[in-house]
């Protein structure tokens, strides 16, 4: 019985050192795929940038050089701050450090300005930022892949994305660090049988949410997931119900509080429904088809004489702005709003019937 006991102990400091091995390994991947990366994006930091990236520079301006009160009311220009208050406040961290590489880069009525020492400053926050992608890559991979071979395709498809590198580093845009967060939800959240791993999951989404509100559309997969796995199979499941409200309500109020006097002006800001619908050709959804045709059918009416005048770009601008359809039906916010709504049910629906598929065959 002794032996037994010894021979138990000694597999199970095996099968300990194995994982503390093939973790460092892993660890070892990602560090040099990051630092790879890392090599090509300051390769690129004097390329090419959009206009996101005096978007930006404008709102370290706003958050710098203004009060909170005026941070969501400030139209000095066009590219106002429509992103949730969590991300303003991540605009401002960032430009108390920006004041020291150039003092004018804060400054509201330096419209368009881009001098060398913005250019590197911008480009190094995004770099630096995707240590947070790098981070949540790790929590994944550790989370989901099972063998050695799963975590390196991993590791390098995650890090190496080519469309986050054309986005973020030469476009301008700072979706590596979101989309880490993301990840750590999702490795968090999956941990069902540790409470406190999924409460941290739930939080980092919440987190999220206020940092770019585009995610909603994820939550009602977060709301099914953690009412079936976390609060239905639980046996506490209003307890677990109130908690997660409760991690949601926090981080809600210490996003929105300081702006409560002007809600209604961030609401407007992060919900511009008088913006295309298609903003500056991004949205690949059913709506970009809508807007194909109406671009087809405005020109064949006008080749026919029952036009007399066809917008290039219709409903596709960047700026807030209100266009109308000239021969298809403008669509409303409530319109988009209950189809978009009736896709989801449709998608959740279709979802179900699929996991009751899979469970009646391997059962």
């Amino acid at each position: 019985m002794l032996t037994g006991s010894k021979n138990i102990l000694k597999e199970t400091q095996i099968n300990r050192d194995e994982e503390v091995s093939s973790a460092a390994s892993r660890d070892g991947v990602i560090l040099k795929t990051f630092l790879l990366v890392t090599c090509i994006k300051i390769l690129l930091i004097p390329t090419y940038h959009s206009t996101d990236f005096e978007v930006h520079r404008n709102w370290l301006a706003i958050t710098s050089s203004l009060p909170v009160k005026e941070w969501y009311v400030n139209t000095q220009s066009p590219w106002t701050l429509d992103y949730p208050p969590l991300f303003a406040w991540f605009e401002y961290c960032l430009s108390q450090m920006a004041a020291f590489f150039d003092p004018e880069m804060v400054k509201v009525e330096n419209l368009n300005y881009a001098s060398p020492a913005t250019v590197y400053f911008q480009r190094a926050t995004v770099i630096f930022a995707d240590l947070i992608l790098a981070y949540g890559v790790r929590e994944t991979s550790g989370t989901f892949c099972k063998s050695w071979n799963d975590h390196a395709v991993f590791i390098f498809l995650s890090l190496c994305n080519m469309g986050l590198l054309i986005v973020d580093h030469i476009h301008f845009q700072y979706n590596g660090f979101l989309l880490g967060i993301l990840l750590i939800s999702m490795s968090k959240v999956s941990k069902i049988r540790k409470e406190m791993s999924v409460l941290q999951g739930a939080i980092w989404f919440a987190i999220l949410l206020n940092l770019k509100h585009l995610y909603v559309y994820i939550a009602p997969a977060y709301i099914v997931w953690l009412l079936k796995s976390y609060c239905l199979n639980s046996g506490k499941f209003f307890k677990r119900l109130f908690t997660l409200g409760l991690i949601v309500l926090a981080v809600l109020i210490a996003s929105f509080g300081p702006f409560i006097t002007q809600l209604s002006q961030v609401i407007s800001r992060l919900f511009p429904f008088k913006r295309g619908l298609v903003h500056s050709y991004w949205a690949a959804n059913g709506w970009a088809l809508y807007i194909g045709a109406e671009k087809m059918l405005s020109v064949i009416w006008k080749h026919l004489g029952w036009l007399k005048d066809a917008k290039s770009a219709i409903m596709t601008g960047g700026l807030v702005q209100e266009q109308s359809f000239l021969i298809l039906p403008t669509p409303t916010p409530i319109s988009t709003f209950f189809l978009t709504f009736l896709a989801i049910l449709v998608s959740f629906h279709i979802y179900n019937i699929y996991i009751y598929i899979v469970v009646q065959i391997f059962n």
